[in-house]
């Protein structure tokens, strides 16, 4: 059973105050048997505003993966949203800021890394917490835009 929805918005925002109140300490990367915790900034589609949400990642041949889960909500994030509406973006990393742009994984490489994120700690059983949602959920790739 999954946990009311204002406890898991409540959670959420308990976790950005604490990594604000910590300078970021809560930010680490990815290990084989955990997920990372980044912080990814995104422009609201429609708001134009600024916004941003801490996330759990992995790490795939340089670039960062993440699920666009909403609390298993069936419901897209809106962090989601506003990636598919303006793809570039930043995240903060334990290794400091970098510039992304946002893809959707599919087919056989949404395969390979859904795989491997069951074998992480920090999402727990994917396949009966997505079986919740009642469709797919999109494999998040957040590839580093190159510098100038």
């Amino acid at each position: 059973m999954l946990p009311p929805r204002w406890f898991v918005r409540s959670a959420w925002v308990a976790h950005k105050l604490l990594l604000r109140v910590t300078s970021d300490r809560g930010l680490h990367p990815p290990t084989p048997e955990r997920c990372g915790i980044l912080r990814l900034h995104t422009v609201g589609r429609r708001s134009g505003e600024p916004r941003a949400v801490v996330l759990c990642y992995i790490e795939d041949e340089g670039r960062l993966v993440t699920l666009a889960m909403n609390g298993w909500d069936p419901a897209d994030p809106a962090w989601w949203l506003n990636l598919k509406a303006r793809p570039s973006a930043t995240v903060d990393t334990a290794g400091g800021p970098r510039a992304v742009s946002a893809s959707r994984a599919t087919g056989a490489e949404r395969d390979r890394l859904w795989a491997y994120l069951h074998s992480v700690k920090g999402y727990g059983d994917l396949e009966e917490s997505s079986a919740r949602r009642g469709r797919e959920t999109a494999v998040v790739v957040l590839t580093p835009e190159a510098s100038n």
